[in-house]
Parts: C-alpha cells; sequence; structure tokens
C-alpha cells in the first residue's frame, strides 16, 4: 500500500491526469506545508469493508478479505513516509499498532485506536446533538482522522503533510493488479485467524493471498513486530514489481493499477499528485527503504494494567526520526543521514545484553538496526568498523558511542557499519551506564531476531522472513 502514489511515476502524463481525477480526496485536514526539511506522508490501512467511495464490497471481495463480520475503524497499519526534500532516498517507518500513546481528548491508548476512538466520541456528541446516525457517522470520521494526524505528529514530532488511507481490499487489488508479489518464508505457517497457510521459501502471492501474509501476527515469534516486517518485505516487494519496466510497459497492468488505487485509496485535498510525481521521478528502488520507530519493549502493559501494549519512548522516536534527514554542517548543508546506514552491532564478550542494548542506543539515532548478537573473533578491543575510514555516518557513531576507534574493513558495504563491543567498552549501554540493561543478547542464528539486512525497494529477491 506505501507505494499506492508511486506507482503513478510510470504512467504516461494522460493517465497520471486521469488517475489523480479518480481518487477520492478529502477536505478539512490539519496538514503541514514541508517546510520541516522534508514531505512527510501518513499512510493508514483500516479494516474498512467499504471501498474508497463508500461503497459496501461484493459478497466475493468480502470473501477474499479473511476478516469475520465484525466491521470497525482500527488503523492496523500505520506508516509515515519521510522524503527529504532534495528528493534523496525515502524512508517508510512502520509505527506498532501496540504503541502505548497519547491521543489527544482520549488519553493513553494503543495509536491503533486512535482514529477509532476519536471517531466514536464525536459521533455520539453529533447523534445527542440531533443529527442522524447516517450523517453523523459520516460527520465524525474526519475527526477520527484528524486526530490520528495530531497523534502521529506529536510522537514524532514529524508535520504531516499529506494524508493517504487504504482499505483492505487495496492489498488484494493492487497485488492482483502486478500479476502477484513474491515474498519468502523461514518455516511454513498455518494460521487460521488470518487464513495464512504458506510453505517455507520464496512463493507467489495473489491477492488474497497476499492480505493473509500480511496480517498474521499471531503464532509468530515477535507477534506484531514480526507482522510489521512482513508488511515492509512485501510492500518492498511490491514497489520493485511496480516499478519494474514490465509492469509500466503494459497498458494492461496500468489499467488494473489504476482502477486498484481509485477503488481503495483516499488522500487529501491539498496533494498534487503531478507535481509529487515530478518531485520522485529520480527515485530508484533501491532508495526506497523500510524501517520501525524505536521501541522500548513489546511485552509493556497499559496504565491500568489491563492491556499487552508496545511501550516506546517518545525521545527515542522523536530523535530517529530527525536522525533521517541528516546531521547538518555550520553552513546548514547536510553532512550525512543516519537514515542511509545500517548498524550491525556485535558483542564478543561476556557481558550479556551488551550489543542489545548499544543496538537501541544507535537505533534511537535514526540509524537502521543490522545483526545484533554474539560472536568470537580475535578483537581486543572494542572498535567500529567500517569500509572508509573517511565514512561520516562511522565517525558520528564512535563519538555517539564514547570515542571508539575507527577501523577499515573492506569487505562492509559502503552503507553499513560494524560495531565490535569486548569487556572493556564503557559507553552508553554498558554495565557502568546508568541506563536500562537487557539480560540476554539474540544470537544471530535466533529466528526471532531482526532481519540482518536493510529493508529496501531494490534487490534481486525477497528478504526471507519469519
Amino acid at each position: 500500500m506505501s507505494v499506492a502514489v508511486l506507482v503513478a511515476t510510470g504512467f504516461a502524463w494522460n493517465q497520471m491526469t486521469r488517475l489523480e481525477n479518480s481518487i477520492t480526496k478529502l477536505d478539512g485536514l490539519s496538514l503541514g506545508s514541508g517546510k520541516d526539511g522534508a514531505v512527510d506522508i501518513l499512510m493508514v490501512g483500516t479494516d474498512s469493508r467499504t471501498d474508497a467511495q463508500g461503497n459496501p464490497l461484493s459478497e466475493k471481495e468480502l470473501a477474499q478479505l479473511h476478516s469475520g463480520d465484525d466491521v470497525g475503524t482500527n488503523t492496523d497499519t500505520i506508516l509515515l513516509i519521510r522524503i527529504p526534500n532534495d528528493g534523496s532516498s525515502a524512508t517508510a517507518i512502520s509505527i506498532p499498532r501496540d504503541s502505548y500513546v497519547d491521543v489527544p481528548g482520549i488519553g493513553k491508548t494503543k495509536i491503533n485506536s486512535a482514529y477509532g476512538s476519536s471517531k466514536e466520541e464525536r459521533r455520539e456528541q453529533l447523534v445527542n446533538d440531533g443529527m442522524d446516525l447516517e450523517q453523523a457517522d459520516k460527520e465524525s470520521v474526519q475527526a477520527g482522522r484528524d486526530a490520528l494526524i495530531t497523534t502521529v505528529a506529536n510522537l514524532t514530532g514529524v508535520e504531516v503533510d499529506h494524508y493517504a488511507e487504504v482499505g483492505l481490499l487495496g492489498f488484494v487489488l493492487l497485488t492482483n493488479a502486478v500479476g502477484g508479489v513474491e515474498v519468502c518464508l523461514k518455516e511454513p505457517v498455518s494460521e487460521p485467524y488470518s487464513g495464512a497457510d504458506f510453505p517455507a521459501g520464496r512463493q507467489m502471492l495473489d491477492g488474497a493471498e497476499a492480505l493473509s501474509f500480511v496480517r498474521q501476527r499471531h503464532d509468530l515469534p515477535r507477534g506484531d513486530l514480526d507482522r510489521i516486517v512482513r508488511q515492509q518485505v512485501f510492500m518492498a516487494s511490491l514497489a520493485q514489481k511496480v516499478l519494474s519496466a514490465g509492469t509500466l510497459s503494459s497498458p494492461g497492468k496500468l489499467g488494473d493499477l489504476e482502477n486498484a488505487v481509485s477503488r481503495s485509496v483516499v488522500i487529501d485535498q491539498s496533494w498534487d499528485i503531478l507535481n509529487f510525481v515530478e518531485q520522485l521521478k529520480d527515485l530508484s528502488g533501491g532508495r526506497v527503504q523500510f524501517a520501525t520507530i524505536p521501541v522500548v519493549t513489546e511485552q509493556g502493559w497499559s496504565d491500568d494494567g489491563t492491556q499487552s501494549v508496545v511501550e516506546i519512548d517518545p525521545a527515542a522516536v522523536k530523535a530517529f526520526t530527525a536522525g533521517l534527514l541528516g546531521e547538518k554542517d555550520a553552513s546548514g548543508q547536510t553532512k550525512f543521514r543516519a537514515g542511509d546506514y545500517t548498524v550491525d552491532v556485535i558483542n564478543t564478550g561476556t557481558v550479556d545484553g551488551l550489543a542489545t542494548n548499544v543496538s537501541k542506543i544507535v537505533a534511537t539515532k535514526g540509524y537502521l538496526t543490522g545483526k545484533t548478537g554474539n560472536e568470537t573473533n580475535s578483537t581486543t578491543d572494542s572498535q567500529v568498523q567500517t569500509a572508509s575510514t573517511d565514512n561520516p555516518g562511522a565517525k558520528a557513531v564512535a563519538e555517539q558511542l564514547g570515542g571508539l576507534p575507527i577501523t577499515e574493513d573492506k569487505t562492509l558495504e559502503p552503507n553499513t557499519i560494524r560495531v565490535v563491543l569486548t569487556d572493556s567498552y564503557q559507553g552508553p549501554g554498558s554495565i557502568d551506564d546508568e541506563g536500562p540493561q537487557d539480560s540476554q543478547d539474540a544470537p544471530t542464528s535466533d529466528p526471532a531476531a531482526p532481519p540482518a539486512k536493510t529493508i529496501t525497494a531494490g534487490g534481486t529477491g525477497p528478504e526471507c522472513v519469519n
């Protein structure tokens, strides 16, 4: 769904104009102006059983959704896409659905209920003021959208400039429009709640299968966090398929894509898609990457002790999103962007939890999390390894971790930084640090560990995931 607007980059201009005219647009949302250094797009996946125009889905379409009979307005997929104004690499940032946040007018709750709770509160108010139920339901939707926009802005410190919303049908239509999307699983799965029933290995999914793939969270090692990784690798694979010559040169597929977007995507009224496409015309698949906000723990509890939630540190989230725009020099020019680098953190010593702690600290600076775990090697001193000692990202990481020495390792990719920690390490996240310590590093072979590679829309095939 995150490529719904990027799809248009390959359309002929007359098709682009027709596409823009067919997309449902919304008035009156509280949005920014892109003057904070980036165009920031909030893209939301809802569990709506209607299309973009509010028409009920057919029985055949509903059967493909594996969604039961419940009707709600939860937003179980929340993405903030940062595209720097200079047109460099875009980052799609996932926000876990159970993140425990402050929602204006509601208080502390899971972020996926911000839309629905605010909508329902406004609906009741309108009905009590004498408005009929159908009209009140329509009027209250904007309150839900505004509440989610404000909540995400407050959490990330980012001014949301554009809003896009897609229902469950969107996953199905977009996938079918490109002839299926390839994914890869480490192990076979069979989970009845989502309808996910897949073998291990690489495989091509149609629309209904893709929806089951991205919705499964039961029976996964890290629950919703693993589901987020699935969504990211699916969207990367979809983006790669959409941006391929075979898709963009096929009139039939372009027509299917136009139909998919027009039926399933809603955007804000102020969004000029034609100008947006001009800004993104040089954005290749490898420069669209995916990340997740830093998380304190996925096993937290609400203040009243009744709900399991994902605990987050708002200050760390703000630092992470700001880091994606890059560190500036004295003249205001960008020196580097933390979000362009993947940082592996390896513990070669005996201190439990050291690599995990330091990896979390690095993530709060805006770097992408790579391999985290324990290894045995001959390194005697903690250090930062990089393909070139002139690497500005490596220099910044070394400084942020207490002034670690930098060594050259030409086997590393230019945008990969490896932090090697020994028992002598005394910087942030060490046993001498007063911050929280985790009890155990996740070994590099642990299936519950995050993927070692940065997920992008480039590459030669899908990343294998839980």
